[in-house]
């Protein structure tokens, strides 16, 4: 699929917490048709510490009213910078850039598994999923009540699970300790967070035959492979994550 650079207009700046926003962004060109797990690279204008774009996952899709949406973390002065933006402002985007998620076989039992700002993805992935036929679970985890993410827009995809550090609200502990693992229900699993998250539902996957896919969160700076900052260690070798992921199939992965 070919890359595009254009100029977006935010028509939302939407805080969800004191960590996390959404940006909605509408474009002048019609959307192509975009795939789950794809990211885009942003241009921050106003901040003198940031010169290098910054990749943020594909959270959502509405093409009927030509919108993007970006669900970001502030995790620094970029980040912070598009957290005061404001409607009617201008973000230049390239995008779509990286591979994306697969379908599963028919008949899948499927399960969406992400942590804090590793549910990104797993919107739009979820409606995609949804729209194909399936009728995904998702299984969400967040360090306390506060930082539980679009919950109701997921519960309108599938049944959703819930894991929080403190135990406030689901089951306490990580994704990894919730009960609906141990009933081995599902053929195929979706992954997206920490890495340290990512890598124990590998495990448990790799025990137990389940085919999953990670989408790996490594620092991007260019997204056209020529940086080399987020090369991956494969049975294939070094590989670039911008290019040939961020998607990844765990049996490729050297974990």
């Amino acid at each position: 699929m070919s890359k595009r650079i254009d100029d977006f207009i935010i028509k939302e700046n939407r805080q969800i917490n004191k960590d996390f926003f959404i940006l909605e962004l509408s474009g002048n060109n019609y959307l192509p048709q975009l795939k789950p797990g794809q990211f885009v690279q942003v241009k921050i204008e106003g901040s003198a510490e940031t010169f290098l774009r910054r990749p943020f996952s594909i959270h959502d899709v509405d093409y009927e009213k030509n919108i993007i949406k970006l669900l970001i973390q502030i995790a620094g002065k970029g980040t912070e910078t598009l957290s005061k933006l404001k409607k009617g402002e201008v973000l230049n985007i390239i995008y779509p850039l990286g591979n994306s998620f697969s379908l599963p076989a028919e008949n899948s039992k499927t399960l969406l598994i992400g942590g804090g700002c590793g549910v990104a993805p797993l919107l739009f992935l979820g409606k995609y999923l949804k729209s194909n036929g399936y009728n995904p679970d998702i299984l969400l985890g967040f360090r306390n009540t506060n930082r539980i993410i679009e919950y109701d827009e997921y519960t309108a995809i599938g049944t959703v699970y819930l894991t929080t550090e403190d135990g406030a609200k689901g089951e306490k502990g990580f994704v990894t300790d919730h009960p609906v693992l141990k009933e081995h229900l599902y053929d195929h699993i979706y992954c997206c967070g920490p890495s340290s998250m990512m890598k124990a539902v590998a495990g448990y996957c790799s025990a137990n035959g389940i085919m999953c896919e990670v989408s790996l969160e490594n620092l991007m700076a260019c997204g056209f492979g020529v940086c080399l900052c987020c090369v991956v260690n494969t049975v294939s070798g070094n590989i670039c994550t911008c290019i040939d992921g961020p998607v990844f199939n765990i049996k490729d992965l050297k974990w």
